[in-house]
């Protein structure tokens, strides 16, 4: 009853139930298997390395968007509407974009350290340090959380910015930054980092390759730790790919839908950003298929084996 509220869309009951278990499903695997990784890393000795910290913190940031955020974020979906006010409409946004930053920053310092470890392997261990290692991790949280507080917590937008921003086209849809300003300003930030990563991973790509061909005139223990260090490499560049994936059409709409004055449908809208969601899911189902390591932390886990004093101990590289 509210003038220029958002028009509701009402989904059969049959559809809006199938919705809400796919979402939750959804919300499940993100939250689990993301903590499993989280543990994994935390308990075992043998996996605190400088890069499984920074796995620990791109697992942590979207295990929380599955707990924090996807729950409004599904409502709001099925129901076409934000029925928790502004307050939260602003948390909800603030969070949302944290982990999504976060998430991806962290990939692009995992392909630093991954182009370290390939393309200058003698000296990897004494630059890619623990200390280093939680340095990236302070950085891929805090500008995040700084760049998003500056626009969402601050007066700049509506002050400075005001010529550039379209009025919201309706009340009650809790989208709070999609106008002009946002989309250019979160091109960069999406792009930028990528091409990083894209770059660094085809440098990878050629010296893994020149390695492969050197490999008869090393020693066994260099040989196996060429190949420890190009597998790794070649998983972190498949969850690299398919965050490209996953993301590329949400940020380019949100780009260009800005532009043509968010002619967007919802609907469609909705399938972009759910797209990008469920990349959260992909991660530990990626280490499952690819990282030994993760496959036998996994079995301690659910054979409850690590509430054995001496689990924590285990080296779970050995084959």
């Amino acid at each position: 009853q509210v003038n220029g509220s958002c028009p509701r869309t009402v989904h059969p009951l049959g559809i809006q139930l199938v919705i809400y278990l796919v979402c939750a499903a959804g919300m499940l695997i993100i939250v689990l298997g993301n903590l499993s990784v989280a543990f994994a890393v935390s308990y075992f000795k043998a996996l605190h390395t400088p890069t499984n910290f920074l796995l620990l913190s791109l697992a942590l940031a979207d295990m929380l968007l599955g707990l924090l955020v996807l729950p409004l974020s599904t409502i709001r979906s099925v129901e076409s509407c934000w029925f928790f006010g502004d307050f939260l409409c602003r948390l909800h946004t603030y969070l949302d974009t944290l982990f999504c930053l976060t998430s991806i920053f962290h990939l692009c310092f995992i392909s630093i350290d991954r182009h370290c470890a390939i393309c200058d392997p003698l000296l990897y261990p004494s630059k890619f340090t623990v200390r280093v290692a939680l340095r990236y991790i302070l950085a891929g949280w805090g500008v995040p959380a700084a760049y998003t507080s500056f626009f969402l917590y601050t007066d700049v937008v509506e002050t400075r910015l005001s010529q550039w921003l379209d009025e919201m086209p309706c009340v009650g849809s809790c989208q709070l930054l999609l106008n002009k300003v946002w989309g250019w300003l979160n091109f960069p930030l999406f792009f930028v980092p990528c091409l990083i990563m894209i770059s660094l991973y085809v440098k990878i790509f050629v010296v893994a390759t020149r390695q492969a061909q050197q490999i008869t005139t090393l020693s066994k223990s260099l040989v196996g730790a060429a190949k420890h260090e190009r597998k790794a490499a070649k998983t972190l560049g498949i969850a690299v790919g398919i965050y490209l994936l996953c993301w590329l059409p949400f940020t380019i709409d949100t780009m260009v839908d800005s532009l043509l004055h968010f002619i967007t449908p919802p609907l469609v809208f909705d399938i972009f950003i759910w797209f990008a969601y469920f990349n959260s899911a992909c991660n530990p189902i990626i280490y499952m298929f690819s990282y030994q390591w993760f496959r036998k932390a996994l079995k301690l886990m659910l054979t409850r084996k690590v509430f054995s004093p001496h689990t924590r101990t285990v080296d779970l590289y050995q084959e």
